[in-house]
């Protein structure tokens, strides 16, 4: 069929697809002679022959081929639907249906070869071995070391959030990334994929391309797949300039036999077959004049490769194209362009056990990891982020089998700590044994470090150049300057990549991890003895001037003209340059004395350390004054701290002074600090704690919309005896976080406010809080919405809820108590002394629980805030509501909204209003009234219906 093809090879493949789509909606799937299937494919063409009628002398030659794979009997019929199962994405929209019928070609089919002439279908063949083929393996810190994908890939906590960064939840799987879960803005085309340094961005990616190369990518019919990494783009110089086509091409994979105008016009005409993904988008350094940028709507213009990247996002360029664009956390990009958010939050509890399990093979391995890790929260917490657990457990391997007595670091381990035994492990590669000799009985870091200064000195020197001038990619020459050899770069700091070029000759290279270059910039800041001892500071005085402005932000904005982009570089962000002060501190710490005396005079180490810890001293004062302070009439004094204040708490860990500790702490002022969505992930727990037990008053503290999981609440026990008020809602906390959290509260008993809104908590945690709630004589506040109690968990918290006297507040909104649970709550309701605010919101309560809750409230003067919003109450509770309102109890306001009440059940209310003074509203939106209905109870101004 191919031989006889139109020239015009578009109107060829839309006909095609049409046709192929039709026949697919129409056929039916019961087993049938493969004659009569393709006979059938004639009657459905002829029927659909009116609708493709432009193509007539088309489909009179798909007449003909049908008549002639008829007449030639059942084998060529199998031959016929081979061709259709071998050649995939020229046929793509058939293999749903061939999947469906479990084709399966017969053996003696499978023997004759088919030749694909088809210039898109071979492209996309070409596109799936290559990506295949390069996300095969991970990469690893030896560079002839591979290790398969499929056997150490482990899936990470995937939060979806929406517009305003609130979490609607978690994706089940790696296949929902690209599907309509969580869309925000359906006119835009990115998927923002954000997530702190080490959390698994680049390797979601790998597996995603790996997925799509087998053909294993669910829900989407994705024939092209563009894998690009961002850094790329900072390559380029200022005059440098390239179009669309060579962006696809040059840069990516090129077609065959001179067929790129045929796949290039393929590509634009269906967009929406392609799939981009930019991978770090936090890494684009560029210095460009980007006030005169224009847009950019033509594929065959060439500009700089940056605008073209910009121009792609915002759907200027491949209209309907798929784009998944990964950054670390913080780096904002305009909303308008991003189609839906999510938010890598590292391993769960189950995904470290299973990733132990695919890492350790040996049971004994397993075992001993397992219970070390359970010994130490903090390292647990660290190991929540897969690169620094791969470095772990890496490094647990290797020191294994060279050293009798190693063992995961102990519970103070910081991440200076973990970046420092990777080094060891990089240079005590050839202390291995070899098979059959006996381990080393002994262990010395400074040995290994002392015989490897000269490589760790140019690795750290080339590490700063790089950073200095904001480059995570170097060519031979700057390698060479550094003093680096052959021999050096086998250590595994470094690895090679490819030219961005269809060269793909590996001539540049890039450091394993951009933290790890962090982490060795930071080394050689301490071993350089020639600069100035203040040197050390410099990405101390970098950060803070640096805005880390929003790089898609400022770009939008010039291409729509509006106005330039502030400061010379909107691009350049600077966690890297914070982890660099994070690293310094921990080198320089009083614990790394002993190693880093055996390559840095002790005298000079001594200079450097008392320089950053004045430094630090005097920073700290000056952030604590900066804070602002507003006071409240309930909580006191409150502050909610700028960004750089877990930077700041960071560095102080990593220092492990308590000198300094001792000094924030005392600087902390207020009775109140919120931390809110301030990207506290569990590792950071220590290090807030590190400073908070030091506080000799009382402290409330929100944490709020964070990342703390289980790991995080362990390590701040310590501290819990000082908080007043400790809000940790939406931080992925299980009940064994409130195990932790009912011994600690209810020994000390100052708590007064408790926020575990929207976690992972069941009744077995709830039967917890109600013990905190019957100890702690000061809890007035509790909010347990969005978790996972049920009727019984509702009949704990109830209980105890009736025997407090202190409680005033009540948030229960998201659960599934039921009417059993209402019920409990009802008796608890009845005369109870301090209870003013309550909400069972969506909690699958009928009539029969709402007519208990309102028989109960007759009887109590104290509540005054009652929200039943989107429950199932109907008109059969309308008496009993109506009944509650005629006594007139004090309830101020009640809440009904999204129930199932309709014009009677809502006139009773009405009626009943006329004798109640104290109601001042019945919000009653999204109940079963027309605007009609409505209308009739616009007299009556307390009822609100929108």
């Amino acid at each position: 069929s191919h031989q006889d093809r139109p020239e015009n090879t578009k109107t060829r493949l839309d006909f095609a697809i049409q046709w192929h789509l039709v026949c697919w909606q129409y056929l039916t799937y019961e087993k049938s002679s493969l004659a009569t299937l393709i006979k059938m494919w004639e009657v459905i063409l002829l029927k659909y022959e009116s609708l493709v009628s432009k193509y007539d002398c088309h489909c009179a030659g798909v007449r003909k081929i049908l008549e002639l794979v008829q007449s030639k009997g059942e084998q060529a019929c199998e031959y016929f639907l081979y061709i259709l199962y071998k050649v995939y994405d020229a046929y793509i929209d058939l293999q749903p249906w061939l999947k469906e019928i479990n084709y399966q070609p017969p053996d003696f089919i499978r023997d004759i070869p088919v030749k694909n002439t088809d210039p898109i279908s071979r492209y996309c063949e070409k596109l799936r071995h290559e990506l295949g083929r390069d996300t095969r393996f991970i990469a690893s810190y030896a560079q002839q070391e591979e290790t398969l994908l499929e056997e150490l890939y482990t899936d990470t906590l995937m939060e979806l959030l929406n517009d305003r960064n609130e979490s609607l939840g978690h994706l089940e799987g790696l296949e929902q990334l690209l599907g309509e879960q969580g869309v925000f803005n359906p006119q835009a085309e990115t998927v923002l994929v954000t997530g702190d340094a080490g959390v698994g961005k680049s390797i979601l990616l790998q597996k995603l391309q790996r997925l799509w190369s087998k053909r294993e990518l669910e829900q989407t019919d994705a024939m092209f797949f563009f894998k690009f990494r961002c850094r790329m783009f900072s390559t380029f110089n200022e005059t440098d300039e390239i179009s669309l086509r060579d962006l696809l091409f040059k840069y990516n994979c090129y077609p065959d036999q001179d067929a790129d105008n045929e796949v290039f016009s393929y590509i634009l005409r269906f967009p929406e077959k392609v799939i981009f993904t930019f991978d770090g988008y936090d890494e684009i350094q560029a210095y460009l004049d980007l006030g005169n940028v224009h847009e950019v709507v033509s594929p065959e213009e060439r500009t700089h490769p940056l605008m073209v990247l910009i121009n792609l996002l915002c759907g200027k360029l491949l209209n309907g194209s798929r784009k998944v664009l990964t950054a670390r956390t913080g780096t904002e990009v305009e909303s308008r362009v991003i189609r839906k958010r999510v938010a890598l939050r590292g391993f769960s509890p189950a995904h470290l056990q299973t990733y132990t399990n695919l890492h350790f093979k040996e049971q004994e391995h397993r075992d001993l990891v397992s219970v070390q890790l359970d010994a130490s929260p903090h390292l647990c917490g660290l190991c929540s982020i897969p690169l620094f657990c791969w470095i772990v457990f890496k490094s647990f391997k290797h020191l294994r089998s060279v050293y009798d007595d190693f063992e995961l670091p102990e519970a103070c381990v910081t991440l200076t700590n973990i970046f420092l035994l990777l080094s060891e492990v990089f240079f005590s590669r050839g202390a291995t044994p070899p098979p059959g000799l006996l381990k080393r009985n002994t262990r010395c870091p400074a040995d290994t470090f002392r015989a490897g200064l000269r490589p760790l000195t140019a690795f750290s020197k080339l590490a700063l150049l790089g950073m200095e001038r904001g480059g995570f990619v170097f060519d031979q020459e700057e390698v060479a300057s550094c003093g680096l050899t052959e021999e050096d770069l086998q250590v595994g700091f470094l690895r090679p990549v490819s030219r961005y070029d269809a060269c793909e000759n590996p001539s540049t290279f890039e450091f394993l991890h951009l933290t790890l270059q962090s982490f060795l910039a930071a080394f050689s800041l301490v071993l350089d003895e020639q600069a100035s001892v203040g040197n050390i500071l410099k990405f101390f005085t970098e950060c803070s001037r640096r805005v880390n402005t929003s790089c898609l932000l400022c770009v939008v904005h010039c291409i729509g003209g509006s106005s330039k982009p502030r400061g010379k570089d909107p691009f350049k962000t600077n966690e890297h340059l914070q982890y660099a002060n994070l690293f310094l501190c921990g080198l320089l710490s009083k614990a790394n004395a002993d190693l880093l005396e055996h390559m840095v005079p002790p005298a000079l180490l001594k200079r450097k350390r008392a320089v950053l810890k004045s430094y630090l001293s005097t920073s700290v004062r000056s952030h604590l004054r900066g804070l602002p302070l507003y006071r409240t009439e309930q909580e006191g004094s409150k502050v909610h701290v700028l960004p750089n204040f877990l930077w700041m708490l960071r560095c102080i860990f990593e220092t492990g002074s308590q000198e300094v500790a001792q000094l924030t702490a005392k600087g902390i002022t207020a009775d109140y600090i919120k931390l809110g969505y301030c990207n506290v992930f569990s590792g950071d727990c220590s290090a807030l704690n590190f400073v908070l037990q030091h506080r000799r008053k009382g402290l409330g503290v929100d944490m709020d919309n964070n990342n703390i999981s289980d790991y995080g609440v362990k390590q701040l026990r310590p501290s819990f005896s000082k908080m007043t008020v400790l809000r940790l809602c939406v931080n992925q906390i299980s009940d064994s976080s409130v195990e932790v959290l009912a011994e600690e509260l209810i020994k000390h008993r100052v708590v007064e406010v408790l926020g575990l809104y929207n976690n992972l908590i069941t009744d077995i945690g709830a039967k917890l809080i109600a013990h905190i709630i019957e100890e702690c004589p000061k809890l007035r506040v509790v909010k347990l919405g969005s978790n996972k109690f049920t009727s019984v968990g509702g009949r704990y918290l109830a209980s105890a809820i009736q025997k407090s006297t202190s409680i005033f507040d009540v948030g229960m909104w998201g659960n599934s108590i039921g009417d059993e649970g209402a019920s409990a709550f009802a008796e608890a309701l009845r005369n109870h002394p301090s209870l003013t605010n309550l909400s069972l919101s969506a909690n699958g309560i009928t009539s029969e629980g709402g007519r208990s809750l309102a028989e109960a409230l007759k009887g109590n003067t104290m509540l005054r805030i009652f929200w039943l919003v989107q429950n199932e109450l109907s008109d059969d509770v309308a008496p009993d509501m109506a009944e509650l309102i005629r006594s007139n109890t004090g309830l101020s306001h009640l809440w009904l909204i999204n129930n199932q009440l309709t014009v009677d059940g809502i006139r009773q209310l009405s009626e009943a209003l006329s004798h109640n003074t104290s109601l001042k509203e019945i919000s009653l939106k999204g109940n079963c009234l027309s605007k009609e209905e409505e209308k009739l109870f616009e007299a009556e101004g307390r009822l609100h219906f929108h």
